[in-house]
């Protein structure tokens, strides 16, 4: 195994991890699905938004919990090994999470085309292809660029949905007479919200990537936590603000048609022109790709360490300490994912492979939090886990009626 004698350097503190967590959340969920959403949920998006916060929110704090206990790569795979010691059971898993990370990857790719038209006539392939090398090879060279990388650009998404705010926000000031509209839908209205909502529950996905990281940061069982419940705690209220802003600013249609829809908030809920809201959508888009491909990559490289995938997937380089085999398997797997299906069926399975997945950390949460041989830093009430796990079992019984 001295393949595996390279250790991944810890080298990630709270706020890059909490800048790290948004960069996965908030990419492309709000700034490409919406226009999407509210096609689904009309008026009633924010709502749609809300519940998917809710389903996700439960999850985070069991993630919480079992990142500060068992702070490992492979994160969601460790947690399901050591509650139900079925090899099969934390191997499928892995290969769970690692999937959700590469079609998450390529539905983000996918959307990087509808804001790139606004600058330039490319074709979408070229697009997707260049994209998604670049990002591999920006991985490739160590988790201090990567992450620095996420960093800088997750401050651009945030600046980009201030810039959303403050030059549209203005509309807010009708919620309080249209606030019923928004938030009490009819009987009939209901399938839409939850249609939407589990289009939504796209946008949440994210802070599970911040566990599989765990082995790269300062003080995981202080870190980890902090940073999983702050970048939920910021992406949602972000995410209602805009959501918020974009129906009551912008005509339903026109909304949900649209490709880039937070620039065709800014020109009609404002009437300034979409290049600069173009631009950061383009890096938050960019952002959100390279933090699923990372992520993926280091579950790879976590599984083959526990001899749950092949071995060379587990090498690290010993001058980038990355693990290179991982990474290029990952970077050729998202190019063909994105090459060969479109964002919303991408978003959509995503969605259903994180639920599954979910369901399993919350049932792993309720199986550890009696057992006293692990540490346990931080206690969730017992009742969280058990509420994720219904909720999550709940929107995927829904999806398939």
């Amino acid at each position: 195994m001295a393949e595996l004698e390279t250790p991944l350097r810890r080298s990630l503190s709270l706020p890059v991890m909490t800048f790290y967590g948004l960069g996965t959340i908030l990419g492309a969920g709000i700034y490409a699905l919406v226009g999407k959403v509210a096609g689904r949920a009309g008026l009633h998006a924010p709502l749609a938004f809300a519940a998917a916060a809710l389903v996700a929110g439960l999850t985070a704090f069991s993630y919480a919990e079992l990142a500060a206990r068992l702070p490992r790569s492979a994160g969601e795979a460790a947690y399901v090994h050591e509650a139900f010691r079925r090899r099969w059971v934390s191997r499928a898993v892995g290969l769970g999470i690692v999937a959700t990370g590469l079609v998450s990857a390529a539905a983000i790719a996918n959307a990087f085309v509808g804001y790139l038209d606004l600058f330039v006539d490319v074709s979408a392939k070229a697009a997707i292809v260049g994209l998604i090398v670049v990002l591999g090879a920006i991985a490739a060279v160590g988790v201090e660029v990567s992450s620095g990388v996420a960093v800088l650009i997750t401050s651009l998404e945030l600046s980009g949905l201030l810039l959303v705010l403050a030059v549209a926000g203005h509309h807010l000031a009708d919620l309080p007479a249209r606030a019923s509209e928004i938030a009490l839908p009819s009987g009939h209205a209901w399938p839409g919200v939850f249609s939407g909502a589990f289009l939504a529950f796209y946008a949440f996905v994210g802070f599970e990537d911040m566990a599989n990281m765990a082995e790269e940061v300062r003080y995981p069982e202080r870190t980890m936590p902090r940073s999983i419940i702050l970048a939920m705690l910021l992406s949602t209220l972000l995410y209602l603000l805009v959501a918020t802003v974009a129906v009551l600013a912008v005509p339903i249609d026109r909304l949900s048609a649209s490709d880039a829809p937070l620039a065709t908030l800014v020109t009609e809920g404002s009437g300034l022109g979409p290049n600069v809201i173009g631009l950061i959508s383009l890096f938050a888009i960019i952002n959100g790709a390279l933090v699923q491909l990372v992520m993926a990559a280091r579950v790879l490289y976590g599984m083959a360490r526990s001899e749950d995938a092949p071995a060379f997937l587990g090498r690290v380089h010993p001058r980038t300490r990355t693990p290179l085999p991982a990474t290029a398997v990952v970077t050729a797997a998202i190019l063909v994912l994105a090459l060969f299906f479109p964002l919303v069926p991408l978003a959509e399975m995503t969605s259903l492979l994180i639920l599954g997945i979910y369901a399993l950390v919350n049932l792993a949460c309720l199986r550890l939090q009696p057992r006293t041989d692990l540490p346990r830093p931080v206690r969730v009430p017992r009742v969280v886990p058990g509420l994720g796990f219904m909720a999550c079992v709940a929107a995927l019984v829904y999806r398939w009626l």
